[in-house]
């Protein structure tokens, strides 16, 4: 079977896409390894930015983008004000390591947590949270996107993650208009992981410390012997919780 040939579409692309058109890129980028996929996008995509909070699957699309363009998308940061301070050194090595511009956003009007605190209370995310969600994730992306001018974003979401993610393809349109590419939607775990070993990519120290998926301190446990899925261990004990807003909400973002 001949492999799909790409669509006759502008560079960069006009939005809205039409369903025609998203199928048919679709039916392009979907056999098609992540470095061509981001070599697609970067060529592509109109205002490209890539949304992470530093997982080792947006740490390897960074590394993939370095390699590919000298100038990369630039990173939007969401700092909760409650990421572990690992992951803040994490932030501050890829700076040094790949020179890339990170525009960080906190929740409004908030530049640390006593301030948060002070305007929201403590302890939000046990009292109400999706009003937790939406106050350092929701809101700050969309005020990210809305400054920015951001029509397009590169996530780190993966099928095999399960949940919500088991039917990603490479692009999305969500109820917004915005332009989402899952560019290692295919890979697993297993794969992402032997990427960042044979390229040295950066990554979150408490990986080596039995977590399995990094968010807030307060939501973020190791994983347990026996435990099942790549984000064991994030909101511990609500099985039934697999995003923290963004997606469900139509608002996009990525690890």
């Amino acid at each position: 079977m001949a492999a799909a040939q790409p669509p006759a579409l502008p560079k960069p692309l006009q939005l809205p896409l039409s369903q025609d058109d998203l199928d048919k890129i679709n039916a392009y980028l979907t056999p098609l390894t992540p470095e061509e996929i981001l070599h697609w996008a970067v060529e592509h995509l109109p205002n490209l930015y890539q949304t992470t909070a530093f997982g080792l699957t947006g740490l390897v699309a960074i590394d993939m983008l370095s390699k590919l363009t000298a100038t990369p998308p630039p990173l939007i940061f969401l700092d909760t004000l409650y990421h572990f301070p690992e992951t803040y050194a994490l932030v501050e090595e890829v700076k040094r390591r790949y020179g890339v511009a990170v525009a960080v956003y906190t929740p409004e009007g908030c530049a640390d947590v006593a301030a948060f605190e002070r305007a929201h209370g403590a302890r939000l995310w046990e009292r109400d949270e999706a009003r937790y969600d939406y106050l350092v994730k929701v809101e700050p992306a969309r005020r990210a996107y809305a400054e920015l001018g951001v029509q397009a974003v590169i996530t780190g979401r993966r099928a095999s993650q399960g949940g919500a993610r088991a039917g990603l393809r490479p692009l999305e349109v969500d109820g917004r208009g915005l332009v989402k590419l899952n560019p290692l939607c295919a890979w697993n775990l297993a794969v992402v992981e032997w990427y960042a070993e044979r390229s040295g990519v950066p990554r979150n120290a408490l990986l080596e410390r039995g977590y399995k998926s990094v968010g807030d301190w307060h939501s973020t446990v190791p994983s347990g012997a026996g435990d099942a899925g790549e984000r064991a261990g994030r909101w511990a004990g609500r099985d039934e919780k697999t995003e923290c807003g963004l997606h469900v909400d139509g608002v996009a973002g990525g690890r």
